[in-house]
């Protein structure tokens, strides 16, 4: 039950990528207790999401992505009665900002879960840093 919960709430979340973010969405992976299919009634969702462009600034790609929170506080409010109290993090890259590598790749080497990945570049990063780091 918790994980179906779980899996609908990603379905919902990469629709709504999808919608806000528009033709700039490219990519969008989970990481954590969700991705491995455990997770608990308070685990956060922490994703990576690709995009072609971004906003300029930190605090500006916060508010883009804070548009795809707020479409999704419904969903989230609807779990609370059924003990899940979850809290949504993302951090945003670029193709160019991908390929630069981050050490949260370094995490997710082994535990990221690709929900979309058009044109395969999150895969094709993950798979540069497997065999940098392995």
């Amino acid at each position: 039950m918790l994980a179906a919960s779980f899996d609908e709430l990603l379905e919902v979340f990469v629709g709504e990528c999808q919608r806000h973010f528009g033709e700039r969405f490219i990519s969008v992976a989970v990481i954590g207790p969700v991705d491995r299919g455990i997770p608990r009634p308070d685990s956060d969702i922490d994703f990576v999401i690709g995009t072609a462009s971004l906003p300029r600034g930190h605090v500006a790609q916060v508010a883009d992505f804070a548009a795809v929170g707020a479409q999704l506080a419904a969903s989230l409010r609807d779990l609370r009665p059924l003990g899940i109290a979850i809290e949504l993090s993302a951090v945003l890259k670029t193709p160019s900002q991908a390929k630069q590598g981050s050490p949260l790749f370094l995490d997710m080497l082994d535990d990221a879960r690709l929900l979309v990945d058009r044109g395969g570049i999150l895969a094709h990063v993950f798979e540069q840093f497997r065999e940098r780091w392995a």
